[in-house]
């Protein structure tokens, strides 16, 4: 079998391509012992792979291992008590080992996707949106309410503007290029502001008081302008730390003007209340079949190419998602 490996835990130098990987065998560790076997169309790379290729992230596997945490493709085996069966199209999170020609599924973060979502779209689909919907959930975001979307031209950024058309007013990108800003602008924003102006200002003149949710997969020294950009009452929502810095609240900002912050962490969540996940995966796939969603892939490269996914990352260079096309 054919796939992408990091061969050791330094980073994106690290992945190689290997044409006599092993077969996979037995179940997805995630599965409770539940084997769905997937071949693989396409396969996606996002930020969780690019800490995992360091050995920083709390999920990862020892090296060597395949890298790739989404996919889309063909159920080949599932259990006769499963809701899938051979031939159906999927996509969905498997943490590890997309970039393959077959792949080992966790049942529950895996979506039917219809026949007419091409493979590229479905590979970044499930985690991007998956994530925004959990997110909106835990702002408890009701439909006029205003958002700004911090990495708004990422994969996790994207994919919370498409889910925010017609709803968010307004929906506020925040982006460091002008490249970016046209991303934004596509996938549904209302509002876009640049990191190199004084946004959170801008935020306050837009609205006339600030947003009521703040949605930020970036972390770093933003973090305190973000709750400056907040409304009385309003809500920010952590999503991860691309930046790279873990930031810290001063909890006085939060009492005077009546903030929250709140984390977004699908898998505890969904341990802790395990009917969470069909709820979420009967959303996507609704989604996915209305053609409700535009995933924004906007890096696709053939697998001769693909050796350079993470590094497309770890440069910054990502718009949107970067999938695999195997």
């Amino acid at each position: 079998m054919r796939g992408l490996v990091v061969r050791e835990t330094t980073g994106p130098a690290a992945v190689a391509v290997s044409d006599d990987l092993p077969e996979p065998e037995g179940a997805h560790l995630w599965a409770a012992g539940e084997r769905l076997l997937v071949e693989v169309r396409a396969a996606a790379v996002s930020f969780p792979d690019l800490l995992q290729s360091r050995g920083a992230y709390q999920h990862g596997v020892p090296a060597p291992y395949v890298t790739g945490g989404e996919y889309a493709g063909v159920v080949l085996e599932a259990p006769a008590d499963s809701r899938f069966r051979p031939g159906d199209r999927v996509a969905g999170f498997c943490v590890w080992g997309a970039a393959a020609q077959r792949v080992l599924a966790i049942p529950r973060y895996t979506v039917r996707i219809p026949d007419e979502m091409p493979w590229a779209s479905g590979a970044a689909f499930f985690l991007n949106y998956a994530t925004a919907s959990f997110t909106l959930r835990r702002a408890g975001f009701a439909d006029g309410e205003s958002v700004l979307v911090h990495g708004a031209a990422g994969g996790v950024g994207t994919a919370m503007l498409d889910l925010l058309r017609g709803r968010a007013q307004p929906s506020i990108a925040v982006v460091s290029s002008d490249a970016k800003a046209e991303v934004a602008r596509v996938c549904g924003a209302d509002e876009v502001l640049r990191t190199d102006e004084d946004w959170s200002h801008r935020v306050r003149e837009i609205t006339g008081h600030g947003v009521d949710v703040v949605v930020d997969p970036v972390g770093g020294d933003r973090f305190t302008d973000s709750l400056r950009a907040l409304d009385v009452g309003g809500r920010l929502m952590v999503v991860g730390f691309a930046d790279g810095a873990i930031p810290e609240v001063k909890v006085n900002r939060l009492l005077l003007r009546n903030l929250s912050v709140m984390g977004v962490a699908l898998d505890p969540w969904e341990q802790r209340f395990p009917g969470y996940a069909p709820e979420l995966v009967a959303g996507l796939e609704a989604a996915a079949a209305e053609g409700r969603v535009t995933p924004y892939v906007g890096h696709r490269l053939p697998f001769e190419q693909a050796v350079d996914a993470l590094g497309v990352l770890d440069r910054r260079e990502a718009h949107g998602k970067v999938v695999i096309e195997l």
